[in-house]
């Protein structure tokens, strides 16, 4: 158990009781979560405006990382610790031409995906508190792919971990992609804030290849990763592909 592991398990405990409580509404109370939901501010402070509140803070921490952050994120700000290998560039363009192939195939299904629930809420099937647990419930999921399995990195992506993860910083962007086909002052700044933070990843991605490859920054390596949060999912993934 590393403190990043620590970290990470105490804050899913957080997401997982911020969804009970909002699923917990949602099912005894649909109205009254609506209500909540376009509810202006003028009107009182309500629970789910301090969510949003959490969810801003916690998106402008993406985009100005602090001294405690992952090693996945340290990327974006610290120098890379230079590989001793030399003549690597062809190899790592190679790397980074396969991974972002493979990171566009993710971007197609993701939006395909929510399409259909975006068809779904313009036809009236859905409603607005439909897909706020649609986002709340992929608030949860963004963890359970770093700590215990993600398909994403198993079916498409191919890399060893989460450190190592090309769309390491599009979970956002995804997470609020539902917040789009609500027409209201707090969900579309959740949707256009995460995506600011994945164009500004896509950047440093393009600027600063070389901190995104193993083959030219040793702090990627298996031997030099202080986070260790791919123990439990390496047993996890292992057990569902031979299943």
């Amino acid at each position: 158990m590393t403190r990043m592991m620590g970290r990470y398990l105490f804050k899913l405990f957080i997401r997982l009781g911020i969804f009970g409580t909002i699923l917990s509404i949602y099912l005894y109370d649909k109205e009254h979560l609506r209500e909540l939901v376009v509810q202006p501010i003028s009107m009182g402070i309500c629970f789910m405006h301090v969510v949003w509140l959490m969810f801003m803070v916690m998106m402008l921490r993406h985009l100005f990382p602090g001294e405690v952050v992952t090693m996945a994120l340290k990327k974006l700000k610290a120098q890379p610790k230079p590989a001793q290998e030399v003549g690597k560039e062809l190899e790592m363009y190679r790397f980074i031409q396969n991974q972002n192939k493979r990171a566009w195939m993710v971007m197609l299904v993701w939006l395909i995906f929510n399409g259909l629930w975006g068809l779904l809420y313009l036809f009236h099937i859905i409603d607005e508190t439909d897909l706020v647990m649609l986002s709340v419930f992929y608030f949860v999921c963004d963890y359970i792919c770093i700590l215990f399995f993600c398909p994403f990195q198993t079916f498409i992506m191919k890399n060893k971990c989460c450190v190592n993860c090309r769309i390491f910083d599009w979970g956002h962007f995804m997470m609020f992609t539902p917040m789009l086909f609500i027409r209201n002052f707090y969900s579309w700044s959740l949707f256009f804030t995460s995506a600011v933070v994945l164009i500004h990843w896509e950047i440093k991605y393009i600027k600063y290849p070389e901190k995104f490859w193993e083959g030219t920054n040793e702090n990627l390596r298996c031997v030099n990763c202080k986070d260790k949060t791919c123990k439990m999912k390496k047993k996890i993934t292992k057990a569902i592909i031979k299943d």
